[in-house]
């Protein structure tokens, strides 16, 4: 008899800041400049790079992003096309259907992937170039659907100790760490993958296994040459 639960919650998948970046500025570019989507992988990188609406600011290699391009693909939140009459490969994102949004969504979690953490204010005002909203309660509307779906896609920060504003923060990567307080915004760092953590233990294990088969083989040398002058004994 099957058990499974099929109202079981689907888990989201967890991106890099990296994945992150290529994510929000497909969906940011689509909505702006759709006469340029979908992007060509250099295009892609640039809109990564790019110092407006960007924070924290990043300087992105092509292969960073063709990389992070494979990554999203795996996850089913973008994909290559090949355009009939393109000579480069261009990339799309897919997060209309993956996530299922609606353009007032992609428009809200483009800038919280684009920016981190912002407030119902800050969203509303940044937002607008690629979705008209009917002000600060049609945005609050909007995150509040993504906050209540399972998975959720979006949260609510504490307030900062000294503040009493409320961020707005995606879902798709760990809560990002609020590194200064000291001038007029806040900087909100991003969580570190916890894949490099992974690497680096898995780095060790091998430098480990690596010595303790350098000190085998030494036990193996020593028993073969004694081995061998046991033998003499008996030639």
């Amino acid at each position: 008899m099957d058990t499974t639960d099929e109202s079981e919650s689907i888990q989201l998948a967890e991106l890099t800041f990296t994945e992150t970046r290529v994510l929000g500025s497909l969906i940011e570019k689509e909505l702006t400049t759709p006469e340029y989507y979908p992007m060509s992988l250099n295009g892609l990188t640039n809109a990564c790079n790019q110092k407006n609406n960007r924070s924290p600011k990043s300087d992105l290699s092509e292969d960073e992003v063709s990389q992070a391009i494979e990554e999203l693909r795996i996850k089913k939140l973008a994909h290559r096309v090949d355009l009939v009459g393109s000579r480069v490969p261009k990339f799309q994102h897919n997060a209309e259907k993956e996530l299922d949004l609606i353009i007032a969504e992609r428009a809200l979690l483009a800038e919280l992937l684009n920016r981190g953490p912002q407030t119902t204010g800050e969203l509303n005002t940044r937002a607008c170039r690629m979705f008209k909203f009917d002000g600060l309660q049609d945005v609050e509307d909007s995150l509040t659907e993504l906050s209540d779906r399972d998975p959720s896609l979006v949260g609510l920060m504490d307030p900062i100790p000294g503040r009493k504003e409320r961020r707005w923060f995606h879902k798709l990567a760990p809560p990002p760490k609020v590194e200064d307080t000291e001038g007029s915004q806040p900087v909100f760092i991003p969580t570190a993958d916890k894949r490099l953590d992974q690497i680096d233990e898995n780095l060790i294990e091998f430098k480990d296994l690596k010595e303790e088969v350098e000190a085998l083989r030494y036990q193996v040398r020593e028993l073969k040459d004694e081995f061998t002058s046991f033998r003499k004994q008996f030639d």
